[in-house]
């Protein structure tokens, strides 16, 4: 019988139910990430929306800057919204520190502040095979450059809105925030769960 992979779900702050409850739907079993311990249990991890710079303060906090290096170079990551910011190479708009684990320039709240949050469906790039897909935007940042390995996924009006580098994934928007499980799925594919 081939043991069940365990998800992470980095729990310091930010939108950890919503995808709790997508995982549980797709036969996953899940693991809030709070420390290195639990971190070292898990099988890949997604860094949730939330507020980046907040993120980088509990990260310290918590021990878990080394730990997360060390984890995103061996196992699959997926930062959604601030989960993105975190993960990209550089970071602008204002520039700050990251854990440089995928090859991307990203801005911060480059659509604006809370209130001009949107939902729209968003474009598929030939790479997405899943359904379709709409996109929850609150206060996102914009993929503005991507290196070279970097496979578009989703767009909207034109721009990246999600990119896959080998096993790891960033989204600006938030999935876990609609009905459809599919950018989960896709994600669980790339962890080998599917």
């Amino acid at each position: 019988m081939v043991e069940k992979q365990r998800i992470g779900i980095l729990a310091l702050q930010g939108a950890v139910k919503p995808h709790v409850e997508k995982l549980v739907q797709l036969g996953v079993e899940v693991v809030e990430v709070l420390t290195p311990y639990t971190l070292a249990s898990v099988d890949a991890l997604i860094v949730p929306g939330g507020e980046s710079s907040a993120f980088l303060h509990l990260i310290e906090m918590n021990g878990l800057w080394d730990p997360l290096l060390e984890f995103g170079r061996e196992k699959p990551v997926w930062g959604i919204c601030a989960g993105a910011i975190l993960m990209a190479s550089e970071v602008l708009h204002p520039a700050q520190r990251s854990l440089n684990l995928f090859d991307a320039t990203v801005e911060r709240n480059a659509y604006g502040r809370q209130l001009q949050s949107f939902v729209s469906a968003l474009e598929p790039a030939p790479a997405w095979e899943e359904e379709g897909v709409e996109g929850v935007f609150i206060r996102a940042p914009r993929i503005k450059n991507v290196g070279p390995k970097v496979v578009p996924l989703l767009s909207y009006k034109g721009e990246m809105v999600m990119a896959r580098e080998g096993k790891h994934l960033i989204s600006t928007f938030h999935p876990e925030l609609t009905e459809s499980p599919a950018v989960h799925r896709y994600f669980l594919g790339l962890c080998g769960t599917t």
